[in-house]
């Protein structure tokens, strides 16, 4: 076995041409209605997209035309988001390479983690949601992808795989407009067979 940042990268390089995930397509679903029904021109939208990776969900951000953070800790997710985004995009876009455990997240509004916030344990999981739900002003949405506490991860000390009710307990103060939560058993991206249990959520800040 290659070490962890090689894995990254070759998850990277599978991943690169993937579509984004629903929930952030749900989420400027949700905010395209939003301005569409108020007076005037809305303004300018500006998300941070932690665990970045390859820059899916990025990408499609930047294309519904906002500013966009990607946020993750190797290298590797940089130099593939870089090499993937559009040209005309790259104004609105900056990338950190930085841990998510100790990234300062600026106010926003939209905080995307499509399935990074697992792989922190739960010493450093419980103050980055502080720190997101923190960053979300009133109307601002999170949508993030989790693992729940029946995933093959979940014996894993250095991860936070949660039950889906202690989400929920957690998302107090959000309305909640996505929720799924669903197990099954099929191989992760590299092809190795994996038991999932996922939970995706969009939710509005009230």
């Amino acid at each position: 076995m290659g070490s962890d940042s090689e894995y990254w990268s070759d998850y990277y390089a599978v991943t690169v041409d993937r579509p984004p995930w629903e929930t952030v397509r749900l989420a400027i679903r949700r905010f395209r209605e939003e301005g569409e029904a108020a007076a005037g021109a809305p303004p300018p939208r500006f998300a941070v997209d932690l665990g970045c990776g390859a820059g899916r969900d990025a990408r499609e951000l930047l294309r519904a035309g906002w500013r966009v953070l990607a946020v993750d800790r190797e290298p590797a997710a940089r130099e593939t988001l870089e090499a993937a985004v559009e040209t005309e995009f790259r104004p609105r876009l900056q990338i950190r390479v930085e841990d998510l455990a100790t990234v300062v997240i600026p106010p926003c509004d939209l905080v995307n983690a499509s399935l990074c916030l697992p792989f922190l344990a739960p010493d450093a999981f419980h103050p980055t949601w502080r720190r997101i739900v923190a960053a979300l002003r009133p109307g601002a949405r999170f949508a993030a992808m989790l693992f729940g506490d029946r995933d093959e991860s979940a014996p894993d000390p250095t991860m936070t795989c949660l039950p889906p009710d202690e989400i929920r307990a957690a998302l107090a103060g959000f309305e909640i407009e996505h929720w799924l939560a669903q197990e099954d058993d099929r191989p992760t991206a590299l092809g190795e067979p994996h038991h999932f249990h996922l939970v995706e959520f969009v939710a509005r800040r009230i």
